[in-house]
């Protein structure tokens, strides 16, 4: 999994490790925390402060190598917010006063007073990744490792998480090492950035010179780049200096529409689509009698053969809103329609599908009870097997991979049975921009051929490139629905990178490809 990686990081540095789905970044990373390094063979010395990892004491690591995991609620061990920040001061075994003080002083520094007294279960994702990294960082660590800590979050949220992740870097002088997909808000406050591939290091430079290592390595990583690095490469050809965040590529893109002329964009391609797949009417939904309303009077048609996305925060209704739409529960008022018999949802924890001992046995699984001949089911399984790339992967364990790993096979499970109406939940999530380019073409193929795919995410990078439609909840509504290039050059807040870096200068531009084919005329 990892082959001769050989790397050394500075106190109070913040580093970003990054690289493809399985090409070995959490394993690494919890190689420094030998209470999560996974089982295996090891060669090779690994040292924190001068002192090889082997020879530390239990209690030391726990205390000075903090670990903040990528879901939320897998981290969380208590009931209510100052026990989950007391928590592992008590497992040290420090005194009353001890704690009391750093317990106070974390809430303090982390903005968490106003929730102090809460029921962790009334926290939104947001909230409870900031109590994940403020009950690590109450222990005082001197190196904090993160695996990708917003993954789950919304972009507001996740932005949110990263400030304050930089507050810590900045202001206590923890070191930082985090893995990422999502580079275009992490890369910008980084010191250096790692990139691994197949298990390699193929480079450990600054950001500015990462892009040329990349493309000189003829990396897929690449396309993970922020948007204002892949477009000043595209345009540029690497001439000037390389913008790293949206203000720098506006100001670069503003100084190029000065001596160039721009191109207009031509108009959006929505495939016609008539017959209605899905429908809500006037559709109220709560989990008990005395809870708040989750689903408050919405109305969504959706056709077959189209393509929408949802997204919004973290609790506003997106995956209420499909457990509606596949009759996991039932509305108290309203209509839904839609046919369930040939529903079929990708959760958002993709380990739920998998049940087998290998991938195989755990595609396989799909089969059973049903009337297909052998001769049907192998053509199926070649074909989702080639379509999401798990060749490799049919004999290992299901949990033995890695998160995006876990993605495509769940997906591929799916695909074995043809859906009519295909329910996604976070999809994209653990997956690298070159599978993700992939995944669209799954989808575009799922569309042609006449399914209805209803996707939630907080990827707006990926729904704004491959969308048909995109809509926004809010509150347990839809406030918001229109064909990707008008739904996000109305926002002010979900909007993408290239649509933050281009406005004012190119209208209408919401991705990098647009964006490039404005300064260029060529389409990537």
């Amino acid at each position: 999994m990892l082959n001769d990686i050989s790397f050394s990081i500075k106190q109070g540095e913040f580093v970003t490790l990054c690289g493809i789905s399985g090409s070995g970044k959490s394993t690494l990373l919890r190689q420094i925390k030998p209470a999560l390094a996974p089982h295996g063979v090891k060669k090779g010395t690994i040292k924190f402060n001068n002192t090889e990892l082997s020879q530390i004491s239990f209690r030391e690591q726990s205390e000075k190598i903090g670990f903040v995991q990528q879901s939320p609620d897998q981290q969380i061990v208590t009931d209510k917010v100052w026990h989950e920040l007391a928590f592992g001061l008590e497992s040290l075994g420090l005194p009353n006063n001890v704690i009391n003080r750093r317990v106070a002083e974390t809430a303090t520094f982390f903005g968490l007073q106003s929730v102090f007294d809460c029921e962790v279960s009334q926290l939104s994702g947001g909230q409870k990744q900031l109590l994940n990294l403020a009950s690590v960082m109450a222990m005082q660590p001197e190196l904090l490792l993160l695996d990708e800590p917003t993954s789950q979050l919304d972009p507001i949220a996740a932005n949110e998480f990263l400030s304050c992740l930089k507050k810590v870097n900045r202001e206590l002088g923890t070191t930082v090492i985090i893995t990422e997909h999502r580079l275009d808000d992490i890369i910008p406050i980084s010191d250096r950035v790692l990139v691994l591939e197949n298990g390699c290091l193929i480079s450990d430079d600054t950001p500015q010179k990462t892009g040329n290592n990349l493309k000189k390595a003829g990396s897929a990583c690449f396309l993970s780049l922020p948007a204002p690095m892949r477009i000043w490469d595209a345009v540029s050809g690497g001439e000037s200096e390389c913008p790293i965040t949206i203000s720098q590529g506006k100001q670069w893109l503003d100084d190029y529409s000065v001596k160039h002329e721009l191109r207009l964009l031509d108009d959006e391609i929505i495939p016609p689509c008539k017959r209605i797949a899905i429908q809500l009417k006037n559709v109220w939904f709560r989990y008990e009698k005395s809870s708040p309303d989750i689903i408050s009077g919405l109305n969504l048609d959706v056709k077959y053969g189209e393509f929408l996305c949802v997204i919004g925060g973290n609790g506003t209704g997106k995956s209420t809103l499909l457990s509606l739409i596949n009759g996991n529960n039932k509305p108290y008022r309203g209509n839904v329609n839609s046919d369930k018999e040939l529903c079929l949802t990708l959760p958002q924890n993709p380990q739920t599908l998998l049940n087998g001992k290998t991938v195989l046995e755990t595609l396989n699984e799909v089969f059973e009870g049903t009337k297909l001949s052998k001769a049907e089911r192998e053509e199926r399984l070649k074909k989702a097997v080639s379509i999401c790339g798990l060749e490799k992967l049919l004999l290992r364990h299901p949990f033995d991979l890695s998160g995006g790993e876990m993605q495509k096979t769940a997906l591929a499970k799916l695909l074995l049975l043809k859906p009519k109406i295909l329910l996604l939940d976070e999809p994209t999530k653990g997956l690298d921009s070159a599978f993700k380019e992939v995944f669209a073409k799954i989808i575009q193929r799922l569309t042609a051929a006449g399914t209805a795919v209803v996707m939630v995410s907080h990827d707006l990078e990926f729904c704004a490139k491959n969308a048909h439609r995109c809509a926004l909840m809010f509150n347990g509504e839809i406030v918001a629905n229109d064909t990707p290039r008008n739904f996000f050059s109305s926002n002010s807040f979900y909007v993408t990178a290239a649509s933050r870096m281009s406005r004012g200068i190119i209208k209408g531009a919401v991705t990098a490809e647009d964006v490039i084919y404005c300064c260029t005329g060529k389409r990537r």
